[in-house]
């Protein structure tokens, strides 16, 4: 246990609400940004007080500032020759222990407030992945829902055209988010070989057949599951029989819920922009294979699944509504995979009043600040996801090794290494929130394990 010093923790409360101020000073209207800010550096209390090298040479401080952000204009033609023009973006964060890695997110709500506040979360997720990777972030404000392949791949190769000249096997290697899938990043990956003139591992997600990695689709669902077994693990509990939570019916949802099923438990709930179902019966395997071919294959909406099983109920997404009911039901988990901030602190009250008592993040900083405070306060077992969602990002790594060695792990091996990275960093996470004083607390403990490693790789490398 560590103990404190009131005035030397008086000092730092200053010295962090100083840094805060400076952050929303220099970034204004970045909302996203100030909140991911404020959870991680609310948790690193304790260790800036005890490492006063931190403080003398700035780390937090230059951990707060992008290495660099391109951004460039996207013109495009659609099927109809009209022209359009989008917004892109690479935000590459810290290079400190690896290249830039992070997804690309192609969505009309992306800015560059948003993809900061991702990259920045991105350099902590990467470091406890045990893997050399350093933070990124990208995406452009095009909605790639309602527009044909064609369209899609005329825009890509208008996109790398321009992100080419920043990106590189060693240098920076993005991967999908929302809104890009296997598709996106084959035409993404078509014209960076074209442009460059060479096959190199510069994009993860890739096809099986051409540098991809078996696992990597079900990776971020798959490790979410397995943070959550870990959280359960210390309390000499298992997922088998468990009532479970998830939003969003995308990759990360899919495989949540198959994850889910392989250990024993019940997912009840899967949602989309439109609204949500509710299945008190269970999504089992048969109706988990609908739902892929529905989102993966039709591009349908969820409501469908109500349509063909008359056990479940959907739910119409009411804007008018001060929380999103999908969390008011019975249940032991919650597995939010859709976007940020989908949680408030109404949602956390009623997951907290129907038995929730784990929840693993599979969508990054899905829950609100109000919420997050609330969750750590009813020391529930919670798992940010920036600890709980990182095995997307280590079986991106996976891909890379395997790419640079020319070689393939098979299925099972990738699944292998991919539980061991999650034992990992659930490990890092419980052990570092023990040393300073605060078990359970997966919030503190993700924030500063994470940090640690990169503070340390930047005090060797220097004033860069």
């Amino acid at each position: 246990m560590v103990t404190r010093d009131v005035g030397a923790d008086s000092g730092m409360s200053g010295y962090i609400a100083d840094v805060m101020s400076e952050v929303v000073a220099k970034n204004p209207a970045e909302v996203e940004f100030h909140q991911a800010v404020g959870e991680v550096v609310e948790s690193l209390g304790p260790v800036l007080a005890s490492r006063t090298d931190y403080r003398s040479a700035k780390i937090l401080e230059r951990i707060l500032e992008p290495e660099r952000v391109v951004m460039f204009r996207v013109p495009w033609q659609d099927d109809r020759n009209e022209v359009h023009v989008n917004r892109g973006f690479r935000v590459e964060m810290n290079s400190a222990i690896g290249p830039y890695k992070g997804g690309l997110r192609f969505h009309p709500s992306v800015n560059l407030g948003i993809l900061k506040f991702l990259a920045f979360e991105q350099i902590f997720k990467n470091s406890l992945t045990t893997l050399p990777m350093g933070g990124g972030k990208g995406g452009s404000d095009f909605d790639p829902k309602g527009k044909s392949d064609s369209e899609v791949m005329r825009f890509c190769q208008s996109f790398m055209t321009e992100l080419y000249r920043h990106i590189g096997a060693n240098t920076d290697v993005p991967a999908g988010d929302i809104g890009v899938g296997g598709r996106e990043i084959g035409f993404l990956f078509g014209q960076y070989k074209r442009l460059r003139n060479e096959f190199t591992g510069v994009l993860t997600g890739k096809g099986l057949n051409w540098g991809g990695s078996l696992i990597r689709p079900e990776a971020t669902g798959y490790g979410t599951v397995y943070f959550a077994a870990e959280m359960l693990a210390t309390r000499s509990e298992t997922l088998n029989g468990k009532v479970c939570l998830v939003s969003g019916s995308g990759n990360v949802a899919q495989y949540t819920v198959e994850k889910l099923l392989e250990l024993g438990a019940k997912p009840v709930t899967l949602s989309d922009s439109s609204g949500y179902i509710y299945d008190e019966s269970g999504i089992d395997q048969e109706k988990l294979k609908f739902v892929k071919e529905l989102k993966n294959v039709r591009r349908g909406r969820i409501g469908e699944y109500a349509e063909n099983y008359s056990n479940a109920v959907f739910t119409p997404v009411d804007a008018s509504l001060d929380h999103n009911p999908l969390w008011n039901h019975q249940a032991d988990c919650a597995f939010p995979c859709a976007t940020q901030n989908e949680i408030n602190g109404t949602d956390v009250g009623n997951l907290l009043h129907n038995g929730v008592a784990v929840v693993s993040e599979g969508a990054n900083m899905p829950v609100t600040l109000e919420g997050v405070k609330q969750f750590l306060d009813a020391r529930i077992l919670y798992g940010p996801g920036k600890a709980a969602n990182a095995g997307g990002v280590a079986t991106s790594g996976l891909e890379m090794s395997q790419n640079s060695l020319r070689t393939s792990w098979t299925r099972e091996e990738v699944d292998a290494r991919l539980q061991k990275i999650m034992k990992a960093v659930h490990k890092a996470c419980h052990q570092t929130a023990e040393h300073f004083g605060d078990p359970g607390n997966y919030v503190m403990g993700a924030n500063t394990a994470g940090f640690v490693k990169v503070a340390d790789a930047m005090l060797d490398q220097g004033l860069v």
